[in-house]
């Protein structure tokens, strides 16, 4: 059985592709298939963002399709960059320069508490929909550390372990991470699924 996953990222393909082997799930790309497919995320959530890549794949290709959507939500800035979390402080900055703006927008705010949130959607041919979710609860650091991970990383700080994100090995980060939480809910709902 073949599932399509709306990423051209080759870290969450093996991710994802790990999780899926043990129901005999085999993951492939958009590009693996020649498909092209550029979807607009116009939802006002997570989940409404990933189940539209999600029909839009399964739609190009026949196939089900599964696509994740996630992002930062801080409390001081009323969640966001949320959604817009990618596109933080517009098109000309890459990651560094994201959680830079972000510090930057940060200062002098009393409350840093924050949380990454994931949502997974799956869609079938068939029309039948899957949705999981996963939060992972924590602070923006004052300075970044760590030069593991992506994105936030370096300024999530998780108290807890008395580290950012960039400072965790990638099994730590999967153990706590929003990423980690979805995938094991959703992998929970699909063999359900799959059983039927």
């Amino acid at each position: 059985m073949k599932f399509i996953l709306a990423t051209h990222n080759p870290g969450k393909l093996k991710e994802m592709g790990a999780i899926l082997a043990r129901f005999g799930v085999e993951v492939v790309s958009p590009k693996d298939l020649g498909i092209t497919v550029d979807v607009e995320e116009t939802g006002t959530t997570f989940a409404e963002n990933a189940m539209l890549k999600a029909k839009a794949i399964c739609e190009a290709a026949g196939l089900p399709a599964i696509a994740d959507d996630s992002g930062l939500c801080v409390d001081a800035l009323n969640g966001g960059p949320g959604v817009y979390s990618a596109r933080y402080g517009g098109e000309g900055l890459d990651d560094k320069g994201r959680y830079m703006l972000l510090l930057n927008n940060m200062r002098g705010q009393p409350t840093r508490a924050a949380h990454f949130t994931c949502a997974i959607a799956c869609a079938f041919p068939n029309g039948d929909e899957l949705r999981a979710e996963g939060r992972c609860d924590g602070t923006i650091a004052f300075a970044p550390m760590g030069e593991g991970g992506f994105g936030y990383d370096p300024v999530f700080f998780v108290p807890e372990l008395k580290k950012t994100f960039g400072q965790l090995t990638g099994a730590e980060k999967s153990a706590i991470s929003h990423r980690g939480k979805a995938l094991a809910a959703f992998a929970e709902k699909l063999e359900t699924y799959l059983k039927k």
